[in-house]
């Protein structure tokens, strides 16, 4: 227990002068009192039990008033507290998904919210992707997918509202929260709008567009899980409204001002977390991609292989496909360098249409491609290759004033164990070698 005299953990030198001033008012008024008693008993007077009478009721609203504050103090560390909880989660958190389980634990208790559902765009599709997590119990998460419109057509929000909601289950998962590691710096921007949904979804479409994005996700969440009395604040980047974060709870009473300030804080920080994550996924995307024909770089290729090379079972094929464009140089000083730019983004988007879904293709440098195939036999690799020769030969290029082009294919199987991807890939190049040494415009395998 802490001495009279000693200052709590959370005691401060402002909380010491508050209380020596309470004891200075609270001894002055008690002997105001005692003097206005006295008179009233030896003087007894209309005027002097009125004023004796006030001073019991401005005694009485002095400790209503310090009860009113200690209860504001108290709910503003609380909410402080919560806050620098969720900054330091969201500080350990690089990927989108990390950002979004960081923030989930402490919004529930800082809100005293029953469910929480997280939406958001996914940066690389289409889609729209709603998690819903039971803040109470802390059970297994469920996540589902929301109408793309919900985010992109604000005009439309009553018209959507009227529709019945498509919700597509398509994972269930246990969240795995960071754990806080020191203080985070919160973010200069100022939160955005918080929406109480359930009390506002009847009124006119007048308000700023994330707060309808808001309002219409949390309408759609109502629905799908049927919550009620939600809460939400809008998710934002720097392309605009990624989606929306709704907390809901059973009771029906209005939220309390401290849980829509921990809402919008929280999302304000977990935009500002979303935005560099996705700012470093699309530098990294970048930084492997080709920039003339969109498929993945050279090392994209090469770093591809060394992990597939430690994640490689013993069972596991191996192929590697290597292309080359027949007699491009000789197509370049013909047409010029415009005209095989153009050549090459073709004959890529070619090569990316004929590998099967799992197969990785790439720009290995200059006029050459390759593409890596997952568990292939060796007759599946040649046809792969086959498919690709024949979707290059079909090319139309007389738009560019190219007749036609052709490529050659150098196939390479490892299947058995042990054997290294490098080696794979030196014996498909040497196949490419003998397809061009035959007459070019053919598979040939090692």
């Amino acid at each position: 227990m802490t001495a009279p005299d000693q200052p709590g953990r959370h005691d401060t030198a402002e909380d010491r002068r508050i209380r020596r001033s309470w004891v200075i008012f609270g001894g002055s008024f008690l002997a105001l009192g005692m003097l206005a008693a006295l008179q009233a008993i030896m003087f007894p007077t209309p005027f002097s039990w009125a004023t004796l009478a006030l001073l019991g009721v401005v005694g009485i609203a002095a400790i209503r008033h310090r009860v009113a504050v200690q209860s504001l103090e108290t709910d503003r560390r609380v909410e402080a507290e919560s806050f620098a909880r969720i900054l330091q989660g969201l500080s350990r958190s690089v990927s989108p998904d990390a950002i979004i389980e960081a923030i989930v634990e402490e919004l529930g208790a800082g809100t005293g919210a029953d469910h929480i559902v997280v939406v958001r765009r996914r940066p690389d599709s289409r889609v729209l992707e709603a998690t819903l997590v039971n803040a109470r119990t802390g059970g297994p998460t469920s996540t589902t997918l929301f109408p793309i419109s919900d985010l992109e057509d604000p005009p439309a929000m009553a018209e959507a509202d009227r529709r019945e909601p498509v919700a597509i289950p398509i994972e269930v998962r246990t969240p795995v929260l960071a754990t806080p590691a020191g203080p985070a710096t919160p973010a200069a921007a100022t939160p955005p709008a918080v929406v109480d949904a359930s009390r506002t979804a009847g009124r006119p479409r007048s308000a700023d567009d994330a707060e309808l994005i808001a309002n219409r996700i949390a309408t759609r969440a109502r629905r799908v899980y049927g919550l009620k009395h939600t809460l939400a604040a809008p998710l934002t980047a720097g392309s605009g409204v990624i989606g929306a974060i709704v907390v809901s709870r059973r009771t029906a009473d209005p939220w309390p001002a401290s849980a829509q300030r921990i809402l919008g804080g929280a999302a304000a920080e977990a935009s500002a977390a979303l935005s560099r994550a996705y700012s470093h996924r699309q530098a990294e995307a970048r930084a492997a991609t080709d920039a003339l024909t969109g498929l993945p770089n050279r090392r994209y290729f090469d770093e591809y292989c060394s992990l597939l090379s430690r994640r490689r079972r013993a069972e596991d094929a191996i192929g590697i496909l290597m292309v080359d464009i027949d007699r491009f140089k000789r197509l370049n000083d013909t047409h010029g360098h415009a005209v095989g730019d153009e050549v090459l983004r073709s004959v890529a988007g070619a090569i990316a249409g004929a590998v099967r879904e799992d197969d990785v293709p790439a720009r290995y440098g200059g006029e050459e491609f390759a593409v890596v195939l997952r568990n292939p036999s060796r007759g599946e690799a040649v046809e792969v290759g086959e498919r690709i020769r024949d979707a290059v030969a079909s090319l139309d290029l007389r738009r560019i004033g190219v007749a036609s082009t052709s490529v050659s294919v150098g196939v390479a199987v490892a299947d058995e164990p042990g054997r290294p991807i490098p080696e794979v890939i030196e014996r498909a190049d040497n196949a490419l070698y003998e397809a061009k040494r035959q007459g070019r415009d053919r598979v040939i395998a090692a």
